[in-house]
């Protein structure tokens, strides 16, 4: 069940509210996860079962560790902490890593000549929805409630929403516990707060229906074709670079909007990052909360920037290598977070002695989003050939094919010029949701609504509504 869809907006969501403000307030956390539950097991009700185990084990292990005295008990705490994590890497390792591991493996062995040595590997995993989403925020808490930054939750129902909450349970944003420790026991619950949630919900489903899809069309063509004309080429992978921003901001967008209808603030989770004028920059603006995860749990504990330039470098390359795993069991993923690590540890060396910082800010920008979109290449290709070819006809050192005539007579339909047009003018020149939200007058509201209706009857009349990050 995704946000955009018939089912979620015409029957789930609008009984889900009706329930949830009719139920007392004691019971509204126990009313909202089984609500969070019915929603993720409506593909396959045996998911339910993998984020229940996750969470019976990280609220055991927040227990021990925050029901243990630091001084007298470390040992234990920190035997909780070790089990919760690797519980939880576990799970993302078994379901979402080991097919790809043994793929290699038996690869590796090919090359050396012992292919007698390979393992079967014909036995599949089906990906959990949401993994990397719900164990990232699970084991945030034992670390959390570990380094003394929240209290452990005694009532095993408020964390078990925490884990589960439908808003950003599939697709983020990630939320850290110690983000809604409090309001998981007491939140308000007001018509200015609803008010700009529906705002949010209608902004994010017109970012997603009106311009995500339009785009995507567009990507999918030209990445299916894989060799054209150079321009064809970078058309295809800014479409794509619009296509993902607009289809994960926008959902970011609808979950940020739920969340406050059921009294929950939620942390931001985009912030025009195609204005970055540099790589740096824009991993402070994109994907917010994993940007943060990544930088709390991970590059912080490797030694972040405080052991020098070199080390500063490495800590930041084996972030974003490790953020590129995680985003998807594939060479194509790890190379994506490699590029990015790479141009990050260059920046943090050079920091402002490189000509580009000398450059106006326009042109960085400009810069910036050029790279950011050749490291999309890898992150959309089926393939590493496929990604090589498609980076070869962007650079004109791939022939061009016949074929290039009839993929420009499809993806320059006026159609998708008009919504790659829009897309660049909200992308470089239109307010954020959080801003636009923020006071909402009566020709905002009615500017919204009209944006609604206009996004219902379009998402009525469309078949292709997929979305990017539902199976991460």
């Amino acid at each position: 069940m995704v946000f955009s869809s018939h089912l979620f907006l015409f029957y789930f969501l609008p009984i889900s509210l009706g329930l949830y403000y009719l139920m007392p307030m004691r019971g509204r956390n126990l009313l909202l996860t089984l609500l969070s539950y019915l929603f993720y097991g409506w593909s396959n009700p045996l998911f339910t079962l993998l984020m229940f185990f996750s969470t019976v084990v990280d609220y055991i292990c927040g227990w021990v560790i925050g029901g243990t005295h630091p001084a007298g008990h470390l040992r234990k705490r920190k035997v909780a902490l070790f089990v919760s994590i690797v519980t939880n890497l576990g799970l993302l390792g078994i379901f979402k890593y080991s097919h790809f591991a043994l793929e290699n493996y038996n690869l590796l062995l090919g090359a050396s000549g012992l292919d007698g040595l390979g393992i079967e590997t014909s036995l599949r995993f089906i990906l959990p929805l949401g993994i990397s989403f719900y164990t990232f925020q699970s084991m945030s808490y034992s670390i959390d409630v570990y380094r003394g930054e929240a209290g452990y939750k005694k009532n095993f129902i408020d964390f078990a929403c925490y884990v589960s909450m439908f808003p950003q349970l599939v697709a983020g944003p990630i939320i850290r516990f110690q983000e809604v420790a409090n309001q998981l026991s007491v939140r308000t619950h007001t018509m200015e707060k609803f008010s700009r949630g529906v705002a949010f919900f209608c902004l994010g489903m017109a970012k997603k229906v009106l311009l995500a899809n339009g785009c995507g069309k567009i990507a999918d063509v030209t990445f299916a074709a894989g060799t054209m004309h150079w321009l064809d080429a970078w058309y295809g992978a800014m479409a794509y670079a619009f296509q993902i921003y607009f289809d994960f901001s926008g959902y970011s967008d609808m979950a940020i909007g739920l969340g406050l209808m059921f009294g929950f603030v939620f942390p931001k989770n985009f912030s025009s990052p195609y204005k970055s004028a540099s790589i740096t920059e824009f991993w402070r603006r994109w994907h917010i909360s994993l940007s943060t995860w990544l930088r709390e749990y991970l590059y912080i504990p490797l030694g972040g920037n405080r052991k020098g330039r070199s080390r500063t470098a490495v800590n930041l390359l084996v972030v974003m290598f490790l953020g590129g795993l995680w985003h998807g069991a594939s060479w194509n993923f790890i190379i994506w977070g490699l590029f990015h690590g790479s141009l990050l540890g260059f920046e943090r060396s050079r920091e402002r002695r490189s000509i580009y910082f000398r450059l106006r800010r326009p042109l960085r920008i400009a810069l910036t989003f050029l790279l950011v979109v050749i490291a999309w290449v890898f992150f959309r290709a089926e393939s590493l050939p496929g990604a090589l070819n498609y980076l070869g006809s962007m650079f004109g050192v791939v022939p061009v094919p016949e074929t290039s005539l009839l993929i420009r007579g499809i993806v320059y339909q006026p159609y998708f010029l008009l919504v790659m047009a829009l897309a660049s003018l909200v992308v470089w020149a239109a307010p954020q949701s959080w801003d636009w939200t923020r006071e909402l007058t009566l020709k905002k509201s009615i500017g919204i609504a009209l944006l609604m209706s206009f996004s219902l009857i379009v998402l009525t009349l469309q078949s292709y509504n997929p979305f990017i990050y539902f199976n991460f």
